[in-house]
């Protein structure tokens, strides 16, 4: 199976067709991943091969959980611009926001979207505690991350981006549902719902699941913590 046919088989589980010119937008987006990874650390996959598949099908797993409805999606920690980004590139109609505290990824991500003509991506470079103080707080329909932090601590930097009624997925490996246990009350506090784990059928992948999170209410206005004080340590109470 070429990554053509894998890309639109993942697409069409949420009834999207891939056109040439999204297929061409995410080989052009390996290719600036690739080359920027030379000069820092974006990605620890070594083959074009795999990252067709560890990465830009990866986050296409994801496309059947983002409803037609939903178009403010963030991705946390967006590292390199997965999932953010690939999801962009199958939903134009959808306005993504990466949040990236690194200054040198949140610049590679800016070249990239400015690249790759993304006028429904913008980059932001600082840490989610912080936009979670601002006017974004509870705004966004989605909110996504990969490959950030243990689920226990992660729930605090997610659900306040959350709007009432909207869904956070993250994707995790095989360690994912021992996470989940561990995020249950944090989850609770933050205005989070019942957690779903939904295994991932993708070739080279064994575990992998995105844990699915409904917001249910309001998250409580001493969260999330200042970063000096919740770094590290999940929520107790």
């Amino acid at each position: 199976m070429n990554e053509q046919t894998l890309w639109n088989s993942l697409a069409q589980k949420a009834g999207i067709t891939l056109d040439a010119a999204q297929i061409g937008r995410l080989n052009s987006y390996l290719d600036l991943l690739f080359a920027a990874n030379e000069r820092m650390n974006l990605t620890r996959i070594a083959t074009r091969a795999d990252a067709e598949i560890l990465h830009i099908g990866d986050a296409l797993t994801l496309l059947p959980y983002l409803p037609p409805q939903a178009h403010r999606v963030a991705d946390v920690g967006a590292g390199g611009g997965v999932p953010g980004m690939v999801l962009a590139i199958a939903r134009p109609d959808i306005r993504v926001t990466l949040i990236e505290a690194t200054r040198k990824k949140a610049d590679f991500l800016r070249d990239a979207v400015k690249t790759l003509q993304l006028p429904n991506v913008a980059v932001i470079a600082d840490r989610a505690e912080k936009i979670a103080r601002t006017r974004a707080r509870e705004s966004f329909d989605i909110v996504v991350a990969r490959a950030v932090a243990l689920l226990p601590i992660l729930v605090e930097w997610l659900l306040p981006l959350a709007k009432v009624g909207g869904v956070v997925l993250t994707m995790k490996g095989p360690k994912g549902i021992e996470e989940l246990k561990q995020a249950s009350a944090p989850t609770r506090l933050l205005g989070g719902g019942d957690a779903q784990a939904i295994p991932v059928d993708l070739p080279q992948t064994t575990g992998h699941l995105i844990v699915k999170i409904s917001k249910i209410r309001p998250t409580p206005a001493r969260f999330p913590r200042d970063p000096s004080i919740a770094k590290g340590s999940p929520i107790s109470r």
